[in-house]
């Protein structure tokens, strides 16, 4: 077994390798946590006082809506992160820089288009878009691909189709307001940005030895699916906790107001951390707020939440992290509430 972490990635016959620190086997906390609270429910108290509390409408209404949410977003995550793993395994990171145009103007929106083919969760956004710009793909078109990857791919948009049964503009306004994000964000680096608040990665040439693509697959497939399935469910927990211990008046204050209810379910993406796959059906169960304010959650979520802000903090720095993180929740709430308003 390898001593350290190692991260290869194959082009014509040549490895490029980053070492890390030597791996401890990390725990899905999310899964824990969700396997807990089951537990909990299982175990404490009385079997008596169990059948009552669990036959409480409340204690039903928030078992019925967490495990639909499960089950509806379920399949999506099992389909992205297969499709991830595949992507990240076997399609070689020089791709990219042979499609990309050499001006870096014209090089954003590309990137950010691209995302649209390539499926994944937006965990593995991170590491792919440190790979391109270790390969010398402008950091604008790495970063636009960073935001565009997780949140304009066909199995997202898929689910968000089918989450919103009957509304092609909410997939439309996904798509338009989640790439005009990731594109501004891009020329905004391009304007603003500076090579020092990008921590180097240190990299050096060989071969990672006994492990083969199939092997990165699995690997890859396994890490993204726990973590990723973990938040799964700690979101729909949430999601279903909020529908149903939330006072209608407390909603009424956020949802009566178009400019606030934005601003809180944008707020709440940021902190439910739920995997792009599955979003769509965390907002869907929001019935209680404006097309427009749960368009800005989808949009939000895939590009900036507490896991992916430790996740670039850990890949650029967290000087990087802060300031990337704030301007693009800005910029994903301007451009959900300008198409939102259009188009929903």
């Amino acid at each position: 077994m390898p001593k350290a972490d190692e991260m290869t990635d194959v082009v014509g016959g040549t490895a490029s390798v980053a070492v890390r620190t030597p791996e401890r086997r990390r725990i899905s906390w999310p899964m824990v946590a969700g396997s807990l609270a089951v537990v909990s429910v299982a175990v404490l108290g009385p079997a008596a006082w169990r059948a009552q509390w669990l036959s409480h409408p409340a204690v039903q209404a928030w078992r019925t809506v967490c495990l639909a949410i499960t089950v509806q977003a379920l399949p999506f995550l099992l389909l992205g992160t297969v499709l991830s793993g595949a992507i990240n395994a076997f399609v070689p990171a020089e791709l990219f820089t042979r499609v990309l145009p050499k001006r870096p103007t014209l090089a954003v929106p590309v990137a950010g288009v691209a995302g649209a083919v390539l499926p994944g969760c937006e965990c593995a956004s991170v590491p792919v878009a440190n790979s391109l710009i270790s390969r010398g793909v402008t950091p604008a078109a790495a970063f636009a691909f960073l935001l565009s990857a997780p949140a304009i791919n066909p199995v997202v948009l898929t689910a968000t189709a089918v989450a919103f049964p009957g509304s092609p503009t909410m997939v439309a306004a996904r798509l338009l307001a989640s790439l005009a994000t990731a594109a501004v964000m891009g020329w905004l680096w391009l304007w603003l940005g500076r090579a020092e608040w990008l921590r180097p990665t240190v990299r050096h040439t060989g071969h990672r030895y006994g492990h083969s693509r199939w092997t990165e697959f699995r690997l890859g497939f396994q890490h993204d699916l726990l973590h990723a399935g973990g938040f799964l469910v700690l979101g729909a927990m949430a999601a279903a906790t909020f529908n149903v211990t939330v006072p209608r008046s407390v909603l009424d204050t956020f949802s009566g107001s178009p400019g606030w209810s934005v601003l809180f379910l944008a707020g709440l993406a940021v902190v439910l951390a739920v995997c792009s796959e599955a979003d769509a059906f965390v907002a869907a169960s929001l019935t209680g707020f404006s097309p427009t304010a749960r368009l800005a959650f989808m949009v939000v979520g895939p590009m900036v939440d507490l896991k992916l802000i430790a996740l670039q903090a850990g890949t650029f720095g967290r000087e990087f992290a802060w300031r990337f993180s704030t301007a693009t929740t800005a910029v994903a709430v301007a451009a959900s509430a300008l198409i939102g308003g259009a188009l929903l």
